[in-house]
Order: C-alpha cells, then structure tokens, then sequence
C-alpha cells in the first residue's frame, strides 16, 4: 500500500512543481520586460542628451570662431577665414542658422551687415539648449 500511495503522491506533485517552475519563468520573464523597457527609455534620454550636448559644442564653436573672425577683424577677411566660417556653418546641420548666415553674407550695406550679425548672434544664442 505505501508504494501505491508513494505513486500517488509523486504524481500529484509533478504538476505542482512544473506549475511553480512556469511561474517562476513567468514572473522573471516580466521582471526583465520591465527592466528591458526602463533601459530602453533610459538609452532614450540619453541619446537625446547627448544629440543637445553636441549641437550646443557645434553651435559654440562656430560662435567663437565668427567672434574671433569676423567681429574682431581688423581688416577684410580672407578667402579661407569665410570658407572655414561657410563650413562651420553648414555642419551645423540647421537651415534656420543657415539660412541667417546667407542674409548677413547677402548683405549690401555695412549697416544691414550689421542688423544681419545682430540676429545671427540671437539666433546662435536661441539654439543653445540647456537640460
């Protein structure tokens, strides 16, 4: 009779125990999930961080190197200073700068130059993101 009832039981905690190991894999299965998705908005913000961190670093540089250029100038700029300012500029990556820049490049008189530089340099400063 014991090794009947022995039978008997081994078979009733079978399903028992396959039952607790499914839940197991279950409740790891969505701990994972969990963490997958956190990570996932984590990256997120992180990559869009970064993205401003670079934009405001290009937008810096090209600030500095239109200051020293072309604001402290004593004389006209050459060839090379306005391709290196063009470059600049263009990897900037933004058409709304790009688009200042051709309106102070297009200028006709010294005084629209002028108002063209003023805006270009509030722009510059608009586009400087803080997070």
């Amino acid at each position: 009779m014991d090794l009947q009832n022995s039978k008997i039981s081994n078979g009733v905690n079978k399903p028992k125990t396959i039952l607790i190991i499914i839940l197991i894999l279950l409740a790891g299965n969505v701990f994972l999930g969990v963490k997958y998705f956190s990570v996932v908005k984590e990256l997120r913000q992180t990559q869009a961080a970064l993205q401003t961190q670079t934009t405001n670093e290009k937008v810096l540089e090209f600030s500095k190197l239109f200051i020293g250029k072309v604001l402290k100038a004593d004389s006209e700029i050459d060839f090379d200073t306005r391709l290196k300012l063009e470059t600049a500029v263009r990897n900037l990556n933004d058409e709304e700068i790009l688009n200042q820049w051709q309106k102070f490049v297009d200028s006709k008189t010294e005084a629209g130059a002028q108002e063209e530089v003023k805006n270009l340099l509030e722009l510059l400063v608009s586009k400087m993101r803080v997070k």
